[in-house]
This record gives C-alpha cells, structure tokens and sequence, in this order.
C-alpha cells in the first residue's frame, strides 16, 4: 500500500503527523509533507487512521 497527500488542500491541522509520524512530516508552514509514500503491512493501521482522521481529506491509499 501507499500513501498520497495533496499539499494544495493540506489545512496544516497536523492530526497526520500526530497519528503516524513516521510517514508524515509538516514544513514550516504547517503544510503536509510525506516522510515515506510506502507504507509497510505492520504500519497499515497507524497509516489508515491518519488518512480517516485527516479534517480536510487531504490524504489518500493508493493500491500498488
């Protein structure tokens, strides 16, 4: 599985980077950077929490 964000609706709210701070990083204006797009069997969880949590939908799973 994968991992996509897209920057242009990023609202920097941070709930991403709180949830799985290993695949998800913030540049100085808060704004959504991905630390790692591929995301590991054992770190699924912590990934789709991310992506179901984020407030302005800006995260997506993309199938391989």
């Amino acid at each position: 599985m994968k991992v996509s964000a897209d920057r242009e609706i990023c609202m920097a709210s941070g709930v991403c980077v709180m949830t799985a701070d290993a695949f998800f990083d913030q540049d100085a204006d808060g704004v959504v950077r991905l630390a790692s797009d591929d995301v590991p069997a054992d770190e699924e969880h912590s990934v789709r929490n991310a992506v179901r949590l984020c407030p302005s939908g800006a995260l997506q799973l993309v199938s391989d």
